[in-house]
This record gives structure tokens, sequence and C-alpha cells, in this order.
């Protein structure tokens, strides 16, 4: 990140990243990097921002799967899915360090906003 300058960084997350997202979002700060990850547990940790996949919503909609399959569904004949509920978490402590202002409109759009 600061060997090569960057205006932003998205982070698709991994075990690696995930196991250090509080670390990963420090060093964004520290370095003036405004990012965005894809898990709510990164702007948790004081990443600036996340949009990504309900993971709680994936793991409901995973679980009829289940149901479907042990009650005796084949699963090539189940469709395959696409996610259908989104978050976008704004982290307002995070913005305010980095000089950031969200606009208005972001700022109603988010399902959750971090003070």
């Amino acid at each position: 990140m600061t060997r090569e300058p960057a205006d932003a960084l998205v982070v698709i997350s991994n075990e690696l990243f995930f196991g250090h997202r509080s670390q990963l979002a420090e060093l964004t700060v520290r370095h003036r990097l405004p990012a965005m990850f894809h898990l709510r547990e990164y702007a948790e940790a004081g990443g600036l921002m996340a949009y990504g996949a309900d993971a709680a919503d994936m793991y409901r909609r995973a679980a009829t799967y289940v149901h479907k399959i042990l009650q005796g569904a084949k699963p090539a004949d189940l469709p395959v899915e696409q996610p259908t509920k989104f978050d976008l978490i704004l982290n307002l402590k995070t913005a305010q360090a980095l000089g950031i202002t969200f606009p208005p409109t972001l700022l109603v759009l988010a399902d959750e906003v971090i003070k």
C-alpha cells in the first residue's frame, strides 16, 4: 500500500485477511487510504465501509437447501441461487479520521452507520 501509492483500496476477504481485519483497518487509517471491504466485520473492526452479501441471509437460505436434500431432493436438481440481500455499512469514526464526509444520500442508503 505504501510502495505503490493508491487513492483507495478494495479488500476481498479471505481467511488470512479476516483474521487480521483490525490490523488491516488500522493500517488503512494510518496511511490515510480509504478502504472498502465486503464483510460487515471489517467495518465493525474500524474499516471505512463494507458492502456485500448478507452472510446471515445466505446461511438461512443454505439451510433450506440442506432441508430439501435431507427430504430426498437431488442436489443437481436444485437451482443455483445468487445472493439477494446486501448490506452497506459505513463507519463514521473512520471517515472522520480520514477526513472523509459521506454524502447524505449514502448515509440514508446505509443499512448501518457505525458512530
